[in-house]
């Protein structure tokens, strides 16, 4: 079957490893399910395949794509979780110590087919198309498990946002201003920040800006670059939620900021299948849809993968079969 995968780890040139090809089509074990892929988007977590990262080298080669949209062998057409539980794991799907995601230890889905548990998949929204869909199982879901379960806002307060046009930022966006909550973002580029004002941004910042007053909570993907900027500008027992480092996780703590203020600071990690579920239902009562920047065939995905690693992204990236 057709298929996007990673050749080998490659820690300094990833693309190197990135192959456009043929891969032997999975198998399905029992309990587990077959899914002929729409669509899929593009991680940050598929770069880190590339170069090694989170992977054993002896899993390579690893069919790319973490997250995805696609049919089911009758046909229900149906949207992915992408953490991948141990058998009998009873409890937050997060929190298992033996939890992967897709790409990690199981094929993933810029393929023809991929082949996941069936608790795995979720109905699609009828009104919602494979591209938009293909966006929910990892960004969106991040996006919203920062939100609404670790950040503990009220409609009404004040939100910033580090990174004005990845997915997840884009995403909270979205979902901080349909939920009532009044969004800033940080861009470092007019474009960027534009874009985050059309998606419901009331107003946008340059990276590293004195803001006009602090704020209640901090949602961080960039890490080193903007964590400074991120406990400054907080109330005093304000929350700073992280869900990646994009530019570096050695960031100073400044531990004394931190325990003077009493500021909080909460790690989340994707979601659960059923905050999955609560996200399709909120999107489609809401009518809000993901923001795509690129929609490429896959034959393409070396170009998606070249405008990430840049940082030319305005959206999601999104790869359709």
């Amino acid at each position: 079957m057709f298929a996007v995968y990673a050749q080998e780890p490659n820690q300094d040139k990833p693309l190197d490893s990135l192959v456009v090809g043929e891969r032997e089509e999975p198998d399905v074990p029992d309990g587990w399910v077959r899914v002929a892929v729409r669509a899929a988007s593009l991680n940050m977590h598929d770069i880190w395949t590339l170069r090694g990262v989170g992977i054993k080298p002896e899993q390579f080669p690893m069919i790319l794509g973490c997250d995805g949209a696609g049919v089911l062998d009758d046909g229900t057409e149906v949207v992915l979780h992408s953490v991948i539980n141990a058998p009998g794991w009873v409890g937050d799907d997060t929190l298992d110590p033996k939890r992967t995601l897709l790409t990690e230890k199981h094929q993933g889905t810029f393929a023809d087919y991929v082949v996941v548990p069936a608790r795995n998949v979720l109905p699609k929204p009828a009104g919602m198309s494979f591209a938009e869909a293909a966006t929910m199982g990892t960004a969106w879901l991040t996006a919203y498990r920062m939100l609404f379960v670790k950040s503990g806002l009220r409609p009404g307060q004040t939100m910033l946002v580090q990174g004005a046009s990845g997915g997840v930022s884009t995403a909270l966006v979205q979902l901080g201003r349909a939920a009532g909550f009044r969004v800033w973002v940080t861009g470092r580029s007019e474009p960027k920040r534009a874009l985050a004002e059309r998606l419901g941004a009331h107003q946008t910042f340059e990276t590293g800006a004195r803001l006009p007053e602090r704020v209640d909570a901090v949602f961080e993907t960039v890490g080193k670059a903007t964590w400074s900027h991120s406990l400054k500008s907080l109330k005093p027992g304000g929350i700073v939620v992280t869900s990646g480092a994009t530019s570096g996780q050695d960031a100073s703590a400044e531990l004394q900021r931190v325990f003077f203020l009493q500021l909080r600071v909460a790690g989340s990690t994707m979601g659960t299948r059923d905050e999955l579920a609560d996200l399709l239902s909120y999107v489609e009562l809401t009518g809000i849809r993901p923001q795509i920047g690129d929609e490429l065939p896959m034959t393409e995905a070396a170009q998606g993968f070249a405008n990430m690693l840049s940082g030319a992204t305005a959206g999601k990236i999104v790869f359709t079969r």
